[in-house]
């Protein structure tokens, strides 16, 4: 009885809310924008259902929501075949909830509909390098981090092995990141250099117009896989914790103890550790700022 009250009642709130906005006017649209926002959230509140955990295993599997072009996290292989770490992880977690690792499917996702295929029911979890961060985390659960990522600096460059060696260099950035921020404050002295995608980064670096790209470790970890002329330097300038999507509310309790639980006996285990190292992943625990 309790379960079926919780949709309708949600409802209620977000709608009484909604009234309460003053209505948009030419002088002020941001209530018409916060409007948008409350009317997408009760649509998926309404209209959606995400699955418990008895649910999904009534069902027989597990839906998981990943990337395909993201090395070494999850990607697709010469052969077709889904590959990394977080598609590892997805079939673990199968094998954990429904005792069979080929018990899921895996449904690539691009990076805007990470967390909206959870929220409307489309898949039970994500798990495709997503950050933990206090916004999300308005709409969404998070499980236990199963990698610290960060901001690293890629290079060719082998005079460049510190921080200290990157002072009054340029360095690549993508436009509009927030790695930005992050590399004005460890290393103030660079000059940044914008660039619209990772293929100019490396063109830039390949022509000399910047000594070293700033990016995501996990993502630069598969530039360098890709082309092994580079390196990261062993420098994380940032920590951003990954972590599985989960839905938010009471009923999803015992999903989230499941999930976490495995994620706390993998890392006391040490198969978690192995398999980031066998992707090529970083392993620090912590970011390093040190300069010298």
């Amino acid at each position: 009885m309790k379960d079926k009250l919780i949709l309708p009642i949600a409802f209620c709130l977000f709608s009484f809310s909604l009234c309460l906005l003053p209505p948009p006017t030419f002088s002020d649209s941001r209530a018409g924008e916060i409007r948008k926002i409350y009317w997408w959230v009760v649509g998926s509140i309404a209209f959606s259902h995400a699955a418990e955990l008895k649910e999904i295993q009534e069902r027989g599997y597990l839906m998981v929501a990943v990337k395909d072009n993201l090395r070494p996290l999850g990607f697709t292989d010469a052969s077709g075949k889904l590959q990394g770490l977080e598609i590892d992880l997805a079939r673990r977690l199968a094998a954990e909830i429904l005792g069979k690792p080929d018990a899921v499917r895996l449904q690539p996702v691009a990076n805007r509909d990470r967390i909206s295929v959870v929220l409307e029911g489309k898949v039970d979890l994500t798990i495709a390098r997503v950050t933990a961060t206090s916004s999300r985390d308005r709409l969404v659960n998070f499980s236990l981090p199963y990698y610290l990522d960060g901001t690293a600096l890629v290079t060719k460059d082998a005079s460049l092995q510190k921080l200290d060696d990157v002072q009054n260099q340029k360095i690549a950035v993508l436009k509009g990141s927030d790695t930005i921020s992050q590399v004005r404050f460890i290393i103030p002295q660079v000059e940044l250099v914008g660039v619209d995608s990772y293929e100019e980064a490396r063109s830039l670096l390949e022509s000399g117009g910047a000594s070293a790209f700033a990016a995501d470790a996990s993502v630069l970890t598969g530039w360098v896989q890709e082309y092994p002329q580079y390196r990261l330097l062993s420098v994380r300038l940032s920590g951003l914790p990954l972590a599985v999507v989960m839905p938010k509310g009471l009923q999803y309790d015992s999903l989230r103890q499941r999930v976490n639980d495995a994620i706390a006996r993998w890392k006391a285990e040490g198969w978690l550790q192995e398999r980031i190292k066998y992707w090529g992943l970083p392993q620090s625990d912590t970011p390093r700022f040190q300069t010298r």
